[in-house]
């Protein structure tokens, strides 16, 4: 029997950054980017709904990507949609022009320029898959012509109102927040965690509420990344290490890893770094190196081995096949190694990165009887707060001591699956500092929790 699943409208928080976009005075076409199926195109078609008419191209379709064939004159080619399409062309200010899946189309890249400079009356949004490979395939990008904007998987927040749970979401938004919704919160984040932010994922499972129907969606998925980036491989040889790597990489979410002979196969170095790196561009697995800076600016150190995050701790789950593993924890600290909360906060915290696409970083010292390791360095209004996640006591997180030490400061993070506080500790050597503790499914509201608190510690 086939899997039936019910497409529900879902608002994501990036919407809103739409409408202050469209509202900009200086405002250029903007393009939509991130991994296949986190929600673009149901988002700008959501946003489409906002104004008198609109225009979907979708350059997949072959009658829609001739129009960039024909045309190279931007003013001919939108005279041409507004005439195959029916619509006003004296209403273009109120008339969006969606161009999806953008990177089927060099020329039509190229074009935005054009739509820029002689049509800047007409707001213009474009989406694409993959684009990391499209824009080598463009000769002349029209660099400070356009606007980029990140969408990601779904986030605590927009899972919390997708799934209907408003009382908790609004509990989530108070700030700070009270220790009432603490247990609350941590039912729905313990959910979340186990399903995963993907919006087909989430929406057939706010609407059956059953593990077991969903996967096939994560199946479907999972296949069409590996189909998406194979197509882009040089050779069979690199086809099939993607093809292990996407097999296999689930394997090693608890650990940094090397190139040479991954997942015990007998693959060169360099084919396997070749690989990676196509499945980072396709933001489907990201290589995120540490640094071993301790002041600012950091700087990743690519010699070190990295490890990796995943587009979705959902399809990490899946292909782990954890899930009725993490039904029965209480603390998700110790899933997976204490590797898989790692891994979401990291998730969401990626989640709140809209105007950029930077990857976060980590911190390690690696020296002979004396190996450190930090989870997060966070930078926050040009501070530096190192981060760390786990559940035990203070008097154990030995890798935040040495780094508070060696980067002289006096205030960290603890994300744990404890309630809200701040504490004041010193380390084995004396070294006073303020630590907040802030609950896992805070991941993405640690920006404002570090704020709040530096400025509340430094001016007393």
């Amino acid at each position: 029997m086939p899997l039936l699943c019910v497409v529900i409208e879902f608002k994501r928080q990036v919407f809103s950054k739409l409408g202050v976009w469209l509202k900009s005075p200086r405002r250029k076409p903007l393009i939509l980017r991130g991994a296949r199926q986190v929600g673009k195109t149901t988002l700008v078609k959501d946003f489409a709904k906002t104004f008198e008419q609109s225009i979907l191209l979708i350059l997949e379709k072959k009658e829609h990507y001739n129009f960039f064939e024909q045309y190279e004159d931007a003013r001919q080619l939108v005279d041409a949609l507004f005439l195959s399409f029916e619509l006003n062309t004296g209403k273009k200010e109120e008339t969006l022009l969606f161009i999806d899946e953008i990177q089927e189309s060099p020329k039509a890249i190229k074009l935005l320029r054009y739509l820029y400079e002689e049509l800047p009356e007409l707001p213009v949004i474009a989406a694409g898959s993959l684009l990391e490979f499209a824009l080598k395939d463009v000769q002349s990008f029209p660099v400070g012509r356009v606007e980029f904007m990140y969408l990601h998987p779904m986030n605590f927040a927009e899972y919390l109102e997708a799934m209907g749970y408003e009382m908790a979401l609004e509990k989530y938004h108070e700030f700070p927040l009270k220790p009432l919704a603490h247990s609350v919160l941590q039912k729905y984040f313990h959910e979340y965690a186990i399903v995963g932010g993907m919006p087909e994922v989430v929406s057939n499972y706010s609407t059956e509420k059953q593990l077991s129907q969903l996967p096939k969606v994560y199946e479907s998925i999972w296949a069409t990344y590996g189909d998406d980036v194979k197509k882009y491989a040089v050779n069979d040889t690199e086809r099939r290490v993607i093809s292990h790597i996407m097999n296999t990489a689930h394997l090693y979410l608890d650990q940094r890893i090397t190139f040479q002979h991954f997942g015990n196969s007998n693959y060169k170095s360099r084919e396997v770094g070749e690989a990676f790196r196509k499945l980072d561009d396709a933001k489907v697995l990201r290589l995120i190196y540490p640094t071993t800076e301790t002041t600012l600016p950091l700087k990743p150190n690519l010699r070190k081995s990295p490890r990796m995050q995943f587009l979705d701790t959902g399809l990490v789950n899946y292909s782990l096949r954890i899930q009725a593993e993490l039904l029965a924890l209480n603390d998700l600290s110790h899933a997976f190694k204490g590797s898989l909360i790692p891994h979401l906060v990291t998730q969401e915290i990626i989640s709140t990165n809209v105007y950029n696409d930077p990857k976060p970083m980590f911190w390690v010292r690696e020296k002979k009887q004396a190996q450190s390791e930090l989870d997060i360095l966070q930078v926050v209004d040009n501070t530096l707060i190192p981060v760390e996640i786990k559940s035990g006591s203070a008097g154990k997180l030995r890798s935040l001591h040495v780094f508070l030490e060696m980067a002289n400061l006096h205030f960290a993070i603890r994300i744990y699956g404890g309630e809200l506080s701040l504490e004041q500790h010193k380390t084995a050597s004396g070294w006073p500092y303020t630590l907040l503790n802030l609950p896992y499914y805070l991941g993405a509201k640690i920006d404002d929790y570090a704020r709040h608190f530096y400025r509340l510690v430094n001016d007393n």
